[in-house]
């Protein structure tokens, strides 16, 4: 029972029965697929979700904590017109950072946040609990809005696991 547990990726409700760190991951090496991962909100917590995971180092490749703008520029391409004029919380700004984390680091695969967890930051139009999250397999992407405030902790991970998740959904 407990092995049939184990083999399955959820359960008779659809739930997951694995972390889904450890089901992205055995996709990836089951693909041959390398993942490159973007953060800014999340603060390197996909990175460190994926490398607790033994073997991780057959599929992912590392990851850009681009905290600042400067470094959204510098190290992921992203265009200076484009914060400006979108801004950092933006599905725009996602969209860039998981090409450049896909170039950057030569993989064919990535997910890429910026948000603002909280508690403060936030404004009338990006309110706390905003991110926007982008999952890229090779030319397809797709983008996700969290607007739920659940408290910055709760906000980081759950932009962790949803971009893990759109990951999981684009390669499967």
């Amino acid at each position: 029972m407990i092995a049939e547990k184990i083999s399955s990726e959820t359960d008779c409700l659809g739930n997951l029965s694995l972390p889904i760190e450890v089901i992205v991951g055995d996709l990836l090496k089951k693909k041959s697929l390398s993942l490159a991962t973007a953060e800014s909100c999340t603060g390197g917590n996909i990175a460190a979700k994926l490398t607790a995971v033994p073997g991780c180092s057959d599929y992912f490749k590392g990851s850009v904590v681009a905290y600042s703008n400067e470094v959204k520029i510098s190290l992921l391409n992203v265009s200076g017109e484009t914060l400006e004029n979108k801004g950092a919380v933006s599905e725009e700004t996602v969209i860039e950072m998981v090409k450049g984390a896909m170039k950057a680091l030569n993989t064919n695969c990535a997910v890429a946040t910026s948000g603002i967890a909280g508690p403060g930051g936030g404004t009338i139009e990006k309110p706390v609990g905003t991110v926007w999250i982008a999952a890229a397999y090779q030319d397809d992407i797709i983008t996700l809005k969290q607007t739920v405030d659940k408290g910055r902790k709760l906000n980081i991970e759950n932009a962790c696991n949803n971009a893990l998740l759109m990951l999981h959904k684009l390669i499967k």
